[in-house]
């Protein structure tokens, strides 16, 4: 019966497909794209991707600084809200989030059998109720720290990734980077990447999964990208390279962290312009022969969605310093979704998270009493988690 289905579904189309498949909500057309592989491709493919159902971000994951419950803020009314978030991921004394990616959530956890200087991870997805242990690092000193990336996309693959940057750090100062691992679902095992500039820091900021390349922010306003994940089936370690960030954006990212997004399979870099009246948009364009250089895509007017433009204040330097020495913003970016037109923002003035509607204007409250943590924008995923080795316990 399998074999007559996949026989059938073959000889279909690709616009007949796609005409089926976009009368689907999300959630079943992510069931479909499970059941038959070669659908799956067709989301990434430009001509059809405007037809068939997207993503709608449901909502930002956060937990507050005394480690409590992880909470999901509702962005929209229409979505069927996730309730006790992670309810079902296994239940430690101190479960942590520490990234997602694409519906994955990854937590950092310990519990009583656990010593402080073993970092251990759990993978959950929150739409299937499903959660996954993964096998314990290998710490270098008894006060490890790290930054840890979450990469997956179901689109382009069902394996996920992780990437785990040992810091390097004195009384509190993060000096470098001493060791990257590397944990490949379809293996269930790290790999260590002796290669790894201890000079590159990656930051804690959101990262962007796309077309199979990691673009991660990194504490030296550069971005560190790794291609050729799908190799690690045979052993071999993905490599990386460095892009500078815009030029422009150097001074205000000295004092204020930008934010990564995408549209239309596009990677952009967003950051407030000097004064910050308007939120500069770049786009990372990709010429021939590897070359890639940002391009100003757009601003977006904070003027116009704040109705006010003194946003911008300084502190000065004390006795003979410069009055200008330290620039301030009372927004910054949380999340960008250029796809739903859609920036969310946090206001430090009144101390809400907010979302402003670019093509319509509106600037609407999402919550009161806005916690300082980092947030995550969070959309479910309907596929199911790899199946884990059986030798991993």
């Amino acid at each position: 019966m399998g074999r007559c289905k996949e026989v059938t579904a073959a000889k279909l189309t690709d616009d007949l497909v796609v005409n089926i498949l976009s009368r689907l909500t999300y959630k079943d057309y992510c069931r479909c794209k499970c059941a038959y592989k070669a659908w799956s491709s067709l989301s990434s493919d430009p001509h059809y991707q405007k037809k068939l159902p997207t993503k709608v971000t449901t909502g930002l994951l956060y937990q507050g600084h005394n480690k409590s419950a992880i909470p999901l803020v509702s962005l929209s009314q229409d979505d069927e809200e996730i309730n006790d978030i992670l309810a079902d991921a296994p239940h430690y004394e101190h479960l942590e989030i520490i990234n997602c990616c694409n519906g994955l959530v990854l937590c950092k956890y310990r519990s009583s059998y656990t010593t402080p200087d073993i970092c251990r991870f759990v993978v959950c997805n929150p739409a299937t109720r499903q959660w996954r242990m993964i096998p314990d690092t290998h710490p270098e000193t008894d006060d490890p720290r790290y930054v840890t990336v979450l990469a997956f996309d179901p689109s382009w693959s069902p394996q996920f990734y992780i990437f785990n940057f040992h810091l390097m750090h004195h009384q509190g100062l993060i000096l470098g980077t001493s060791k990257l691992e590397i944990f490949w679902s379809g293996s269930s095992s790290w790999l260590v990447d002796d290669k790894w500039d201890s000079d590159v820091v990656v930051s804690h900021r959101p990262h962007l999964f796309l077309h199979g390349m990691l673009y991660a922010e990194t504490t030296g306003q550069e971005v560190v990208v790794f291609e050729g994940l799908e190799e690690m089936s045979d052993g071999t370690l993905p490599y990386h390279w460095i892009i500078d960030m815009p030029s422009d954006s150097f001074y205000v990212g000295t004092f204020t962290h930008g934010c990564l997004g995408k549209s239309s399979g596009n990677l952009h870099y967003a950051l407030p312009d000097v004064d910050g009246h308007s939120i500069v948009v770049w786009t990372l364009d990709e010429y021939a022969h590897g070359l890639r250089a940002w391009i100003l895509k757009c601003h977006i007017s904070m003027t116009d969605a704040f109705g006010r433009d003194d946003f911008v204040h300084y502190d000065d330097g004390g006795d003979g310093g410069n009055r200008l020495w330290f620039w301030n913003c009372d927004y910054y970016i949380v999340a960008l979704d250029l796809d739903k037109d859609l920036v969310f923002l946090s206001d430090q003035r009144t101390d809400k998270l907010l979302s402003y509607n670019i093509s319509t204007g509106i600037l609407k409250q999402i919550r009161d009493g806005f916690e300082r943590c980092q947030y995550y924008a969070y959309v479910p995923c309907y596929s199911k988690l790899p199946d884990q080795e059986s030798s991993v316990q």
